[in-house]
């Protein structure tokens, strides 16, 4: 039998001769062999149907010896399973038990314990796993009782990574692995390899998983229900990891395969998380309809133990179409009973009870939102909830009696309701601060940026209902700090580095009464995040100082709408502006218009991109004008202005602006010592395909004497990244919106992607990409973009400036030129740009970071 897993074609072939001579001589244990050896063959090459097809006529054979059709049953335990009937499966096994020796019985559990998984039943599945190892380990050592011993290994690894027992689940794995390479199995060795991404990705090392995805994928290439489940199994630990939109990509390709390879188990699975991503990603009608059709094919395969998590994605469907209604809050509160008590969703439990507060109080109900509030509050503290706050049912009274599942960030949200529902509004930024310091000191452990900042959104509600109780406070500096409080938490300081820690946790015992004192405690810790300021004067201040006469604004969005805090050196000044969704769309007509405009291909496209500068212009600067008058400006974006091309605004037409992620990463990178050089050193290059780029890296190094160029590939450019005080490219540029890190500059040898500047720790100063979209940026949450320009900041670069549109290769020649002119001549890089803009009315580029600190000073 080995040789269906070694060599499945082969096997099946072989397989039809065997039968045919045995069928014709009238030998009924060799066509019972031949048929379970096709059936095997069959399963490997993801055909199920033709699996089940040979293993059920082995099964039916007349006078077939019984221990011949109890080892073909075991042989379709699997296949049932995948087939998705698990519980038929399990009867099947009970049949072939009583015929089998104890060693095809401890083959027979590892099987089993595939069945029981899918059921929900994790422990016996590991207790299954356990007998059959046990007994397999002393086994002979035939090529199939490796086989097997290698893949109850896996098996007993997936079931531990199904419950979250990640370190164990890798060990197991990496012993299948070492077993069935040793044995010379090469295509289960292909499926233990299958699972590293997604183990890859639980451990926090993104590049890894998708290194060991490629190599996946080439592996399992004609294999489609093996790739397939492989596919699903990694967008599952993608979504997990807070990466919806590179999980619907492989879900995309992985449902239709696992439709056409008759997989039915791994396609209800599939199915639910597409319904997830659907929902994560924007199209609510879309996941419900999903989630429907997921539980459908849930309750053919006899799992009724996952149906409350489909039922969850179709609340939630329901919660954020609206509106919300008593009966809809009811039907959350039974979906996250029946989830307390499902496979491994405990957290999913105590999520979607928290959702079931919040909606109760978006109607007033408070005695509902209390109630669910309890759940996660007194569990977690162990004790009864607080008087006044009944028990629902003795289901709830021994739930408090067990330990706590609730993840401490969601305790920490629910206490910061509860201390609001009692107006105890100190209480609620205690909790609040207590909950971001959670998350970062989940975040911090992590060094991919993307990952990081996707990992830093389970602390995005909570920082939204933190900023709103500053919000009603009324006062600018609290809902400032609070903003900063949380880019604080999911952004990267200058150096590569997150901005140290969570500052202020040392605070938290603090017993000050007003809500200003508890933002204010933070604020001592930032201080000291910047290094020996006096603690009473608070980093505020500093900002305030190094701003000189500019401004700095501050963009926030709370509940829909964008609000601004204006920074000066004499005033924190606070005013709301417009609904973030019609700012989105003003912001995304711009962009077209500028588009259209930079390709020529619609006349008219020019005069549409000034009247929609215009507009964007009288949401966001003129209400403000009073305040900022004509002071060069620090703005910090938020909501859809990560993608807004700053240089097309009339009101900021010859203004220096330089676009920071953050109040307290400005001033880091402002304020940071520089190195002691008479004169900054220059690089520059052209990349590929572009007719001007030459003549323009020919000017900028006219402007700086003593630079130098670079030729255009991949490893000069790097080890010039890292030598250098300027560094200009100009080149094609690609953002990437669904993977951000992807984004790259086109060099001679291919694109240098913005994962390669991982590894700078000493990048430039000030660098220029001369490129469309480069300056474009994905925010999972604020503060911390994404993309080439980001990328660089994170490393330490100072200041970026970069196209946000694209540009004509004799507009960014006029514009370059000028601006680094006025580089030279002492300007400091977003006052350069304001000028060069405004004297070649080329409005493509922006300035990020601490644009305005010239390079001589």
């Amino acid at each position: 039998m080995s040789r269906s897993v070694v060599d499945p074609e082969q096997a099946l072939a072989a397989g039809r001769l065997v039968l045919v001579a045995a069928e014709h001589t009238g030998a009924v244990e060799a066509a019972v062999v031949a048929l379970r050896a096709m059936g095997l063959a069959a399963r490997e090459l993801g055909d199920l149907q033709a699996a089940e097809r040979h293993l059920r006529k082995a099964i039916a054979t007349p006078a077939a010896p019984p221990q011949r059709v109890a080892q073909a049953r075991l042989s379709l335990v699997t296949v049932r399973t995948e087939r998705g009937h698990p519980l038929q499966a399990l009867r099947v096994a009970a049949l072939a038990w009583a015929y089998l020796c104890p060693l095809d019985r401890a083959k027979l559990d590892t099987q089993r314990a595939v069945a029981l998984a899918h059921l929900g039943r994790y422990q016996e599945a590991i207790a299954a796993c356990d007998r059959s190892l046990e007994t397999l380990a002393t086994a002979p050592g035939t090529v199939d009782d490796r086989r097997f011993l290698a893949g109850g290994l896996l098996n007993r690894g997936l079931v531990r990574a199904y419950r979250g027992d990640w370190h164990r689940a890798t060990q197991d794995i990496t012993a299948c692995l070492e077993i069935s390479h040793a044995a010379g199995l090469a295509h289960l060795t292909r499926l233990a390899a299958a699972n590293l991404p997604f183990l890859a990705v639980r451990r926090g090392d993104l590049a890894a998983a998708f290194a060991h995805y490629r190599a996946a994928e080439e592996t399992l290439f004609g294999y489609p229900e093996r790739l397939a489940t492989m596919r699903a199994d990694f967008a599952g630990a993608l979504l997990a990891a807070h990466l919806p939109g590179e999980a619907r990509a492989l879900l995309s390709l992985a449902v239709p395969e696992l439709e056409a390879s008759g997989a039915h188990v791994a396609l209800a699975e599939a199915r639910l998380k597409l319904a997830q991503v659907e929902l994560l990603t924007g199209d609510p009608r879309r996941a419900a309809e999903v989630a429907a059709q997921a539980a459908a094919e849930l309750v053919a395969q006899d799992r009724e133990s996952w149906l409350p998590l489909a039922r969850e994605v179709e609340l939630r469907s329901r919660l954020t179409l609206g509106p919300v209604t008593p009966a809809l809050v009811r039907e959350l509160t039974e979906c996250a009973d029946a989830l307390e008590f499902g496979p491994a969703c405990a957290v999913a439990a105590a999520a979607l009870r928290l959702a079931a507060a919040e909606a109760a109080l978006s109607i007033d109900d408070h005695p509902t939102a209390s109630e669910q509030l309890g759940y996660l509050t007194a569990q977690c503290r162990r004790v009864r909830p607080a008087e006044g706050i009944p028990l629902a049912s003795k289901a709830q009274a021994a739930h408090l009696a067990q330990p706590s599942p609730t993840p401490p960030l969601i305790r920490q949200h629910a206490l910061a309701l509860e201390a609001a529902l009692q107006e105890d509004s100190a209480g609620a930024f205690r909790a609040v601060r207590d909950g971001l310091a959670e998350v970062g000191g989940q975040v911090e452990s992590l060094d991919d940026p993307a990952l990081r900042a996707h990992a830093a959104r389970a602390g995005e509600r909570l920082a939204a209902f933190g900023l709103t109780l500053a919000v009603r406070g009324g006062r600018a500096e609290e809902v400032f700090e609070w903003s900063e409080h949380w880019r604080a938490v999911t952004g990267q300081a200058p150096g590569g580095g997150r901005e140290r820690g969570l500052p202020g946790v040392e605070a938290a015992s603090s017993d000050r009464s007003d809500e200003g004192s508890e933002a204010r405690t933070w604020m001592a810790g930032a201080e000291r995040a910047l290094g020996g300021v006096d603690e009473a004067a608070g980093w505020l201040r500093r900002v305030r100082e190094n701003l000189g006469g500019a401004a700095l604004v501050e963009y926030v969005v709370d509940q829909g709408a964008l609000l601004a805090v204006v920074v000066t050196a004499e005033h924190v000044r606070m005013r709301r502006l417009a609904e973030v969704s019609s700012l989105g769309e003003a912001v995304v007509r711009l962009r077209y218009a500028m588009r259209r405009a930079a390709l020529g291909d619609c006349p008219g496209a020019g005069g549409d991109a000034v009247s929609c500068g215009q507009e964007v212009d009288q949401m966001m600067f003129r209400p403000l004008a009073e305040w900022i008058g004509d002071r060069p400006l620090v703005v910090v974006p938020a909501g859809p202005l990560y993608t807004l091309p700053w240089s097309a605004l009339p009101y900021l037409r010859g203004r220096p602006v330089t676009v920071a992620a953050a109040a307290l990463s400005w001033l880091r990178a402002r304020t940071a010592p520089r190195p002691a050089r008479a004169a900054p050193v220059v690089a520059a290059t052209a990349g590929p395909d572009l007719h001007e780029a030459p003549e323009e890296v020919r000017q900028v190094l006219t402007c700086h004497p003593g630079g130098h160029e670079i030729e255009a590939r991949i490893a000069p450019v790097l080890r010039a990244l890292a030598e250098v005080d300027v560094f200009h490219v100009a080149a094609h540029g690609v953002f990437q919106a669904r993977s951000p890190l992807l984004s790259s500059i086109t060099l001679a040898d291919g694109p240098l992607m913005a994962y390669d500047l991982l590894g700078l720790d000493h990048p430039p100063r000030l660098v220029i990409l001369s490129s469309c979209d480069a300056g474009m940026a994905r925010a999972p949450c604020e503060g911390a973009p994404l993309g080439l320009a980001g990328t660089f900041l994170a490393q330490g670069t100072a200041c970026v400036v970069a196209g946000m549109v694209p540009v004509r290769d004799e507009e960014a020649l006029a514009v370059m030129t000028c601006f680094h002119e006025l580089l030279a001549a002492g300007h400091s890089p977003s006052r350069a740009l304001a000028e060069a803009t405004a004297k070649t009315g080329v409005t493509a580029f922006a300035c990020f970071g601490a644009g305005d600190r010239p390079l001589t000073t």
